[in-house]
C-alpha cells in the first residue's frame, strides 16, 4: 500500500563507531542534521566530532546506553528529530523498538516491524521463506526448546549439526556439533550465550553443509511494492562464524546462478513485504551444486560497501529515501556491476590465539592514500579499544576492474597500514592474501582453519628483528640527543675508551635481542649476534626517522609507550618492541594448577566449587568479551581447590579464575 511522502530533517543515530560515520556522510550529502548518541568510552570517538549534534546517552555498557529504547526515544523527541537510523547491531533487528518509533511519530529507518519481527526468529523466517517457495536447510524449528527434544532432533538429523540462535546472528549463540557426546554441552552454552546476547534462548537445529559457501544478496525495497536485488556477496571467509573477507562478484558465480539465486532473494523479499535494505543469505553446496537459504538480515549489513562499490548506489541514502515513501529509482534490468570490490575487517585481536578480541590503545593509525581504496573506521590516532563492544577498527574496501587488481591494492595497503599500540590482524589478513587457492577464488567456510597456520601468523624473520632493533635503537638515541642540556660537543654514548660499545636489550617476536653500538664520525656502527651494519641517519622527527642500513634507505613511523617501541615499515610491518629493563624485575609467580584469564573478560557463568572433582576437558568458567563466549576447560583431572571469581566479575587479562589440584 502506497504512503504519503514524509520529508526528513533531522536524523538521531542510535549506534556508534564506523556506521555511524557512515550515516553521517550521507546525511552531509543530503542536507539533513545529524544527531549522534555516544556512551562514556565514546566521549572522545570520531562519529561524536563528526556529527552536527552529539548527545550522552549513558554508561559504557549498552545495555545502559545503545540498547536503552526509552532514552533514545526521549532524546529523539526531545532534539526534534524526524527519524532513527539503528545502523547495524544494537536495535536495528528489535522489531518493538522499530514498532515504538512508529507509535512515536518518529520514522524508523528500515523495513517495517512486521517484517523485522517475522525474520527476527530464525524459525517463523523459514517458515515464511519455505512457503515462497525457496529452499532451505534441513532441520528442526519447532516450539519444544527443551534440551531432551533438541538433542533428539539432532540424532535425526544426524550429525554433524549445526545450532544457531533464532533470535539473532553475528556468530553468537552458534555452535556446530560433531558428535552426539558434545550436544547436551552445545544446547546448554548456546542457550546462554543467546539470551545474553539477544534476549532470547530459543535454538533450531540444521544439517550442517560441510563444504559451503556463504552467498548473499542485497536485497531492496519500497513503501509501493517494488523489491529488486542489487546483486551478490560472497562472504565464505569466516572466523567464529564472522565475516572477514567479503567481495563481489562471488568467484564461483555464473549467470545462471546469479538469476537463479537472486530470483529467490526477491521471492523472500516479496514474501515479507519488504520496504527498505536487507540481505538474504544462502548456504551453496560445493558437492551437490544446491542453495540453502540461511536468514534475512533485516538491516543494512557491516559489508553494504561492497556492494556501494560496484553499483555506484548510495545504500545509505536509499534507506532515507525510502523511509520518507519515495519509490525506488532504478528497476532491476538497470542493476549493472563495474569491476570488483574486496573488503577487509581489520580488528582488534590475536590470530595466533584463536582470534580471541583484545583491548588497549592505538597510538597511531594511519593509512596511505590509494586510488579505488575505501576505508570506513571507527578509531583514530590515540583511540582505545573498549572491552564493551565490537573489537573492528576499520573495514578496507578495494575496487578494481577485475578481482586480481582489487586483491593487488588491498594488499598495497596492508603493507603501507600503520596501527600501532594493540594486537590487530593485520599480519593474518596478509597472510590471506598471499594463499594460492584464495587468490583464484577456490575456498569455502572452512578455509581458514584449513589453510592457514596460525601459529606463525605474526613471526618475523630474524633480519626483520635486526632492523627493529636498530632502528628501535637510532630513534631513542636521537631523542636523547635533540633532548641533551649539557656536553653537547661530546656525541651522545661517549666512551673514554674508544673501542667499547653501548649495549641495548629488547624482546622481539619473543625472542631476546642484545644489540651493541658506536657513534663514529657521521655514521653507526652495529653489532647484532656478530652481524655488523653500517648505519646513517638521514631524517629523524618525533614520530619518523629515515635511515641507511648497509647503503638501503627505510623510512619508520615510531610511537612509544613506557618500555613499548612500536615501529613500522613498509617491508617491516608494524612490530612490537619491549625494551629491557637495566635490572630485570621480577616476573610474577605462575601457579601450579592455576587457570587465568586469557583477555579482559567478564565471568558469566561458574561451573565448580571448592571441592568439586574435574576430569580433562570439564569445562571450569566462562567467560564473556566484546560479546563472545570463551570456555575454560580443565587441562587435566583434579580437584578444584579454590575459585576466585563470582559471576558478574569484570577481570583483566591474567587474572587468576582458579586453582585446580592434580589428582
Amino acid at each position: 500500500m502506497k504512503k504519503n511522502m514524509k520529508h526528513i530533517n533531522t536524523i538521531l543515530i542510535a549506534n556508534r563507531g564506523e556506521i555511524a560515520s557512515r550515516i553521517i556522510r550521507t546525511c552531509k550529502k543530503m542536507g539533513i542534521t545529524s544527531v549522534a548518541i555516544y556512551a562514556d568510552a565514546d566521549q572522545t570517538a570520531p562519529f561524536v566530532k563528526q556529527a552536527d549534534v552529539a548527545i550522552h546517552i549513558g554508561d559504557s555498557e549498552p545495555i545502559q546506553s545503545y540498547l536503552d529504547q526509552q532514552k533514545i526515544i526521549a532524546i529523539a523527541k526531545e532534539i526534534g528529530a524526524d527519524a532513527i537510523h539503528p545502523g547495524y547491531g544494537f536495535l536495528s533487528e528489535n522489531a518493538s523498538f522499530a514498532k515504538r518509533c512508529d507509535d512515536e511519530g518518529i520514522i524508523f529507518i528500515g523495513p517495517k516491524s512486521s517484517a523485522i519481527e517475522s525474520m527476527g526468529s530464525k524459525a517463523r523466517a523459514k517458515e515464511i521463506i519455505q512457503s515462497s517457495g525457496v529452499p532451505i536447510v534441513p532441520g528442526y524449528n519447532g516450539s519444544d526448546q527443551s534440551n531432551a527434544n533438541l538433542k533428539t532432533e539432532a540424532n535425526k538429523i544426524g550429525f554433524p549439526v549445526l545450532l544457531k540462535a533464532t533470535a539473532g546472528g553475528g556468530g553468537k549463540g552458534m555452535r556446530i556439533v560433531f558428535k552426539e557426546k558434545d550436544i547436551e554441552f552445545a544446547i546448554t552454552s548456546a542457550k546462554r550465550e543467546a539470551k545474553s546476547a539477544f534476549g532470547n534462548d530459543e535454538l533450531l537445529v540444521e544439517k550442517y553443509i560441510e563444504s559451503g559457501r556463504h552467498i548473499e544478496f542485497q536485497i531492496f525495497g519500497d513503501q509501493h511494492g517494488n523489491v529488486i536485488h542489487l546483486l551478490e556477496r560472497e562472504c565464505s571467509i569466516q572466523r567464529r562464524y564472522q565475516k572477514v573477507i567479503e567481495e563481489s562478484p562471488s568467484p564461483i558465480m555464473t549467470e545462471h546462478l546469479r538469476g537463479t539465486m537472486g530470483s529467490a532473494a526477491v521471492a523472500a523479499a516479496k514474501a515479507l513485504e519488504y520496504d527498505n535494505a536487507g540481505t538474504v543469505e544462502f548456504i551453496y553446496d560445493e558437492k551437490t551444486g544446491e542453495f540453502y537459504f540461511l536468514e534475512v538480515n533485516t538491516r543494512l549489513q557491516v559489508e553494504h560497501p561492497v556492494t556501494e562499490e560496484i553499483t555506484g548506489l548510495d545504500l545509505v541514502q536509499m534507506q532515507i529515501e525510502s523511509a520518507q515513501g519515495i519509490p525506488l529509482q532504478l528497476n532491476q534490468d538497470e542493476v549493472k556491476a563495474d569491476g570488483y570490490a574486496i573488503e577487509a575487517r581489520l580488528y582488534a585481536e590475536d590470530a595466533a590465539n584463536n582470534f580471541a578480541p583484545v583491548t588497549g590503545t592505538v597510538h597511531t593509525f594511519e593509512f596511505p592514500r590509494v586510488e579505488g581504496i575505501r576505508v570506513e573506521s571507527a578509531i583514530e590516532s590515540g583511540s582505545k579499544i573498549s572491552v564493551h563492544y565490537d573489537p573492528m577498527i576499520a573495514k578496507i574496501i578495494a575496487k578494481g576492474p577485475d578481482r586480481h587488481t582489487a586483491q593487488a591494492k588491498l594488499k598495497y595497503f596492508f603493507q603501507h597500514l600503520i596501527c600501532q599500540g594493540t594486537t590487530t590482524n593485520l599480519s593474518f589478513l596478509q597472510r590471506l592474501l598471499e594463499v594460492e587457492d584464495f587468490k583464484n577464488g577456490i575456498y569455502n567456510t572452512h578455509f581458514i582453519e584449513e589453510k592457514i597456520d596460525l601459529s606463525t601468523i605474526d613471526n618475523i624473520t630474524k633480519n626483520q628483528r635486526y632492523e627493529a632493533a636498530i632502528a628501535t635503537t637510532i630513534y631513542d638515541w636521537s631523542l636523547r640527543e635533540k633532548n641533551r642540556k649539557v656536553l653537547r660537543a661530546i656525541p651522545s654514548g661517549w666512551r673514554n675508551n674508544f673501542y667499547e660499545y653501548q649495549t641495548e636489550k629488547y624482546v622481539i617476536d619473543n625472542e631476546k635481542t642484545e644489540i651493541k653500538y658506536r657513534y663514529v664520525g657521521d655514521s653507526f656502527s652495529f653489532f647484532v649476534e656478530d652481524k655488523e651494519f653500517k648505519v646513517i641517519i638521514l631524517e629523524t622527527d618525533l614520530t619518523h626517522i629515515r635511515i641507511s642500513i648497509d647503503g638501503i634507505q627505510k623510512k619508520y613511523t615510531i610511537s612509544k609507550a613506557d618500555k613499548n617501541c612500536f615501529i613500522h615499515s613498509s617491508f617491516l610491518g608494524n612490530v612490537k618492541v619491549i625494551q629491557e629493563d637495566r635490572f630485570p624485575k621480577k616476573e610474577k609467580e605462575k601457579v601450579n594448577g592455576g587457570y587465568e584469564s586469557p583477555i579482559p573478560s567478564q565471568v558469566v557463568k561458574v561451573h565448580i566449587a571448592p571441592g568439586d572433582k574435574v576430569k580433562e576437558g570439564d569445562p571450569l568458567i566462562v567467560i564473556s568479551s566484546m560479546k563472545m563466549e570463551n570456555v575454560l576447560v580443565a587441562n587435566e583431572n583434579g580437584v578444584v581447590e579454590d575459585v576466585y571469581v563470582e559471576e558478574g566479575h569484570n577481570v583483566e587479562a591474567g587474572f587468576l579464575l582458579v586453582k585446580v589440584n592434580e589428582q
